[in-house]
C-alpha cells in the first residue's frame, strides 16, 4: 500500500511541477504571497517556475532513490509546509485559481494541505 501511495504521490508531484512550467503558470501565481515578491528579488513567475522545478525533482526522487526515501519524504513534507502560506494567502486575499473561486473551495484546499504532509511522511517511512 505504501509503495502504491508513494508512486501516486510521485506522479502527482511531477505532473504538478510540469504544469507549473507550462499550462498553469498563471494559475499558480495566485498562490504566491505578495510578501515573497516584496521581500525577495524575484517575481511571481520566478517563484512558480522554481517551485515547479523543485516539485519535479522531489517527485522523481521518490522513485529514483529508494535508499534516500525517508529523507526525500521528510523534505517533501517540509516543502508542503513551506508552501502552505501561499495557500493561506490565496484564501485571505480571495484570489481565484484552479477553480478555487469561492471562500469555501479555498478553505477546503487549506484542509487538504496537512493530508499532503501526512501522505509524504507516511508513504516514505520504513
Amino acid at each position: 500500500m505504501k509503495t502504491f501511495a508513494r508512486w501516486v504521490l510521485a506522479g502527482a508531484m511531477v505532473f504538478a511541477g510540469v504544469s507549473h512550467l507550462f499550462w498553469a503558470r498563471k494559475e499558480f501565481q495566485a498562490q504566491v504571497p505578495d510578501l515573497i515578491t516584496e521581500t525577495l528579488p524575484i517575481d511571481k513567475d520566478g517563484v512558480v517556475v522554481a517551485s515547479g522545478a523543485v516539485e519535479i525533482m522531489l517527485g522523481a526522487a521518490l522513485v529514483l532513490f529508494p535508499k534516500d526515501r525517508p529523507r526525500v519524504g521528510a523534505i517533501l513534507a517540509a516543502f508542503f509546509i513551506a508552501i502552505f502560506p501561499g495557500n493561506i494567502a490565496q484564501y485571505l486575499d480571495k484570489r481565484d485559481g484552479f477553480g478555487l473561486d469561492t471562500d469555501a473551495k479555498r478553505l477546503v484546499r487549506l484542509v487538504f494541505q496537512p493530508v499532503l504532509v501526512a501522505w509524504a511522511w507516511w508513504s516514505t517511512r520504513p
